[in-house]
C-alpha cells in the first residue's frame, strides 16, 4: 500500500469542509476527497489536539423556520459556501497532484 503525503493546507481544508457540514459523514467527506475515512478522522482528531478517542459530537445547527423565505435563503446561501468550499479544496487538490505526476 502507498502512503500518501498531503500538504497541510489540504488537510486544513479537509477537516474545514467536513465541520461546514453538520450533516454530514466523515465517511462521506473522505470518499468525496477521495482519501481514507481513517485518515479524515485523524486529521480530524489531530485539529481538535486529540491523538484519538470517540468520534467529534458536532452541535446541530439549529433549524429555520420551515417555509420561510429567509429559511430557504438562508439554506441555499449555505449551499452556496458548502459547494465553494468543496470546489476549492478540488482545485488545490488537482494542482498537488498534478505536480506530483512525472511522466
Amino acid at each position: 500500500m502507498v502512503m500518501k503525503h498531503y500538504p497541510p493546507e489540504f488537510k486544513a481544508d479537509a477537516v474545514a469542509l467536513y465541520r461546514s457540514r453538520p450533516d454530514a459523514t466523515i465517511k462521506s467527506v473522505a470518499d468525496d476527497l477521495g482519501v481514507n475515512p481513517e485518515t479524515l478522522r485523524n486529521w480530524i482528531r489531530l485539529a481538535d489536539g486529540r491523538r484519538s478517542g470517540p468520534a467529534v459530537i458536532r452541535p446541530e445547527a439549529a433549524p429555520a423556520p420551515a417555509g420561510s423565505v429567509e429559511a430557504e435563503n438562508a439554506q441555499l446561501r449555505r449551499r452556496v459556501r458548502e459547494l465553494e468550499e468543496e470546489r476549492d479544496i478540488l482545485r488545490k487538490a488537482a494542482r498537488y497532484f498534478a505536480g506530483e505526476t512525472r511522466w
